[in-house]
């Protein structure tokens, strides 16, 4: 055991069962991460679909869905990490990917969209798309669930910090 863990930390360490409800539940986060992976891969094949074919396809409804499948793995995740607050091991954080991904994917439809002089912002019959505020709202859900999911990290953070005072 590390030198640098407070009595409260080594005793969540020690237990057996605590140990056990760790890694099941890691096991089912990173059934979680793939699923909602998988998931971010189809939802930005539908957005680049409808925006590169300017209106030809409808807009997809995915976003609700999407948005919630990363909220409850952000939040399990986060759950995690409550849990084993004592393990330093759990630095990855693949989770933030998601949002890097989608505001530099939103960024370059907004400069593609800008250097085609908005030739995707219009069908072919000049109707307006919303596929580009479509994929600007999802990017921006997507940046709230990763600022929940920090907020609560905090939160934790405080919580064990002021526990460990006492």
């Amino acid at each position: 055991m590390s030198s640098n863990l407070t009595s409260s930390e080594i005793i969540i360490n020690q237990n057996p069962m605590t140990e056990k409800v760790i890694q099941l539940e890691t096991k089912i986060n990173n059934i979680l991460f793939w699923i909602c992976f998988f998931i971010t891969i189809l939802t930005v094949i539908m957005v680049l679909i409808e925006f590169f074919s300017k209106g030809e396809y409808p807009p997809s409804h995915i976003g609700v869905f999407y948005v919630g499948v990363l909220a409850i793995y952000s939040l399990h995740k986060e759950a995690i990490r409550f849990l084993e607050h004592a393990s330093p091991s759990r630095s990855q954080r693949k989770g933030e990917l998601f949002v890097y991904f989608w505001i530099i994917m939103t960024a370059i439809l907004y400069l593609v969209n800008f250097l085609t002089k908005n030739s995707f912002s219009y069908t072919k019959y000049g109707e307006e798309t919303r596929s580009l505020m479509d994929a600007t709202y999802l990017t921006l859900e997507v940046g709230a669930v990763f600022i929940l999911a920090r907020i609560l990290k905090l939160l934790m953070v405080r919580f064990l910090y002021k526990n460990e005072k006492r």
